[in-house]
């Protein structure tokens, strides 16, 4: 697939039309695209869908030229929303529809994704996604834009030959940044999800709360169960603000730290339990 840019007149007609260049479709069969919200990432990868379907039933698009292949179907997981009739959650829908993509598609598909794995936890929907990727690549090999804000996927194209990374520019200005609705190779280097919070207009302390935060969680702070420690709040009443991530000194804790897991059977196990509820509840 290769499509020029629009022309300006064309362009012009709508802010949220997002340009490409030549090469963003000539770069492997898989294209990661990453970006803050708002910047037009899934505008991006529908108008690819929407365009072939245009030039496949022999329509004019808006594009000054382009060459795209014959696509046998196009799949779409985009959006969500629950089923409640069925009984189904939102990515129990996400994953069903997935599915059907990943036992449907042909190499001559054309698959867009738009943030899959995003309703569930972060590890559970990184791993979910980078599966996915791998098989439309490895398995599939059909023509896929993956839409997504897990970063870590980004590290794909170092083991999969047939992918690349793109990403929708923005320009910063001070503590703002502007769309400039451009696809540019190369990976984002942040989501800016709290810049588009606070444009939204979510209170300032909800948004400054959030940015501490943020430096926290990629500062890598974590217990020992590898959980984040997410900073504590700053109150007036210091005195009786209780500290919840400073590890306390406790023998429980130290036994526990001492305890051989592999070679704990499991009465040894129960027993153990059972004395650390007796100490705890003396």
């Amino acid at each position: 697939m290769s499509i020029a840019p629009a022309e300006k007149e064309v362009a012009a007609a709508s802010s949220a039309i997002v340009s490409r260049s030549e090469t963003a479709t000539n770069s492997g069969r898989v294209q990661l695209i990453t970006g803050p919200n708002m910047a037009g990432k899934s505008t991006y990868i529908r108008q690819a869908a929407l365009l072939t379907i245009m030039a496949q039933m022999g329509s004019f698009i808006p594009a000054s030229e382009a060459r795209i292949g014959i696509a046998d179907r196009i799949f779409a997981r985009v959006g969500a929303s629950d089923e409640l009739s069925k009984g189904q959650s939102t990515f129990m829908v996400e994953m069903t529809e997935t599915a059907r993509i990943l036992n449907s598609a042909s190499d001559r598909s054309l698959v867009i994704l738009d943030e899959i794995g995003r309703g569930t936890s972060t590890y559970d929907g990184i791993s979910l996604a980078w599966a996915v990727t791998e098989f439309l690549h490895d398995q599939i090999r059909c023509r896929t834009l993956f839409a997504t804000h897990y970063h870590e996927l980004t590290e794909l194209t170092k083991t999969l030959p047939e992918t690349s990374n793109w990403n929708v520019a923005i320009r910063e200005h001070g503590d703002d940044i502007v769309f400039l609705h451009k696809i540019v190779e190369g990976p984002a280097d942040k989501s800016y999800g709290i810049h588009v919070a606070k444009i939204a207009g979510l209170p300032r302390d909800v948004v400054e709360r959030a940015q501490v935060i943020l430096a926290q969680l990629e500062s890598d702070h974590v217990d020992e169960s590898g959980k984040v420690k997410i900073p504590e709040r700053k109150t007036k009443s210091r005195d009786r603000q209780l500290s919840l991530f400073i590890e306390p000194d406790h023998p429980v804790i130290e036994k526990l730290k001492s305890l051989d897991i592999e070679q704990l059977t499991p009465l040894a196990a129960l027993q153990t339990l059972n004395e650390f509820r007796q100490e705890l509840t003396k």
